[in-house]
């Protein structure tokens, strides 16, 4: 066990599978008190007995992030649980199988509303805690989807592209991060971001390790091979740890590298 995040209560969103697994893993690990929003309570009641069983402290709060009733009531319960919160790592998210412009309303507004709509949403719940804390961090899930184009070339190697709304949520994501790092530095606030690309994941992978979109990455890709949950988490928890104390405003990529972008 360590000591980076001691003494602070972290909520992960998404906190049930997947990068949000790993990263709360790691929270409890060193040393944070953790609770788990997400959606479905069977797996989130296994990260925390998980976290519980190795020695961690973690609590499963069910809500949707896309519903701000929800977001209201679920923070108010976090912080009559542990008295506090510290660390938001705004990792809920997903996207739509139609690509433009094939795509439906529905799915656009679904996409919209948990991708971008959520991360304000919990933002906004949880600000006046990080205030009070004193020292509040944030890091927010983007996607390379919010910088990148998708080529002609690209789209053939897999048959489709992300949605345009994937694409479109997660640049929202970028430019709040901006904003509310603007924001947040007059309260001690620190806004960071992730962008991950090829990471395996049980929503991308499409067996034997694969990522649904590789052909694609692996085009673009300088790094050889799929990225992990793991790879992600470690470096939220560098942006919420004292090592990246002067560090606000920022997004980095966790995509084994991309010479260029759009």
């Amino acid at each position: 066990m360590g000591n980076k995040l001691e003494g602070d209560v972290a909520i992960v969103t998404g906190g049930n599978s997947g990068i949000g697994e790993a990263t709360a893993h790691l929270f409890a690990k060193e040393g944070a008190k953790v609770a788990l929003l997400a959606r479905r309570e069977k797996e989130g009641k296994e990260v925390e007995s998980a976290i519980n069983a190795s020695g961690g402290e973690a609590k499963f709060f069910q809500c949707d992030v896309a519903d701000r009733n929800q977001i209201d009531e679920v923070i108010n319960n976090v912080v009559s649980t542990y008295g506090k919160i510290s660390v938001l790592f705004n990792n809920a998210g997903g996207g739509d199988k139609g690509n433009f412009p094939n795509e439906t309303d529905e799915g656009w507004e679904r996409v919209i509303a948990v991708n971008l709509n959520g991360t304000f949403y919990v933002c906004r719940a949880v600000w006046p805690h990080l205030i009070e804390s004193g020292r509040g961090r944030i890091v927010n899930m983007s996607s390379l989807a919010a910088q990148r184009g998708f080529s002609k070339n690209m789209y053939d190697l897999v048959g489709r592209g992300p949605s345009s709304s994937y694409y479109a949520a997660k640049a929202g994501v970028d430019a709040f991060t901006r904003y509310a790092a603007g924001m947040g530095g007059q309260h001690n606030i620190r806004v960071n971001g992730v962008r991950p690309g090829q990471i395996i994941t049980p929503l991308t992978d499409v067996g034997g390790g694969n990522h649904s979109l590789k052909g694609a990455f692996d085009f673009i890709q300088i790094l050889d091979g799929p990225g992990y949950p793991d790879d992600v988490a470690n470096t939220v928890l560098f942006l919420v740890s004292s090592d990246s104390r002067f560090i606000t405003g920022e997004i980095i990529n966790v995509d084994g590298g991309m010479p260029g972008k759009l």
